[in-house]
């Protein structure tokens, strides 16, 4: 017990009893929520690691400071901003959906690591609100899949050729469209960037998640 209290700080215990808890929620909403409808391993992996390496950040960030006698307020300040910063150090456009799951992962890895007033109950509860909401969005409201597709017949994209398109696209892709967005178009190339959003089971993937265009591609679309 000795060599224990010597090795380890007193807050070693309820920091790892935090950390599980932090695990089962992150992994519960990544696994069970998030990629049971996406399945991107990709941010599969960066979720569970983004959670792991702002935890212990936070904490320790935290744990350095009050062993300084600093203020705890400056340091979570000082972390959190350097936290939101990696988000922009991504290499391709990052959907929506994804945002919002990597927005929630990091304030529940923040929130867990600073929680050294709150008792594991309450801690507990608050991860199981969030869960609890995160669900009640996925199941009660309806997503619809979109696709971007660069368009080759332009003569198609003028609104009173709407149905046309529809019936083309719809011919082409093989899915049930409901509604086409038109972005830029490129004269010189006969070419129109469409976005199309179509009906889909709940057990089917967006499209645009398994074919993707490339990133410049993707910048010439305005809705």
């Amino acid at each position: 017990m000795d060599i224990f209290n010597l090795t380890f700080s007193h807050d070693f215990p309820l920091m790892i009893v935090r950390f599980i808890i932090l695990m089962l929620v992150t992994w519960t909403i990544v696994d069970r929520l998030y990629y049971k409808k996406s399945h991107r391993r990709d941010f599969y992996f960066s979720f569970m690691l983004m959670s792991v390496a702002i935890f212990f950040l936070v904490y320790f960030m935290i744990f350095v400071l009050e062993d300084l006698k600093a203020k705890t307020s400056i340091g979570i300040g000082i972390g959190l901003f350097g936290i939101f910063s990696i988000m922009r150090y991504r290499t391709d456009a990052m959907p929506v959906r994804e945002m919002t799951y990597m927005f929630v992962i990091i304030a529940l890895s923040v929130v867990n690591a600073i929680a050294n007033s709150v008792s594991v109950v309450e801690l507990l509860a608050t991860n199981l609100i969030v869960i609890f909401l995160i669900w009640i969005c996925e199941t009660q409201l309806k997503q619809e899949p979109a696709k971007l597709v660069q368009y080759d017949r332009i003569d198609l994209i003028t609104p009173d050729k709407r149905e046309e398109l529809m019936a083309d696209l719809t011919k082409r892709l093989g899915i049930n469209i409901l509604r086409v967005e038109v972005g830029s178009i490129d004269f010189l190339r006969d070419m129109a960037m469409l976005k199309v959003y179509y009906s889909a089971l709940s057990s089917d993937t967006d499209l645009d998640q398994k074919i993707r265009l490339t990133r410049e591609d993707q910048k010439q679309f305005t809705p």
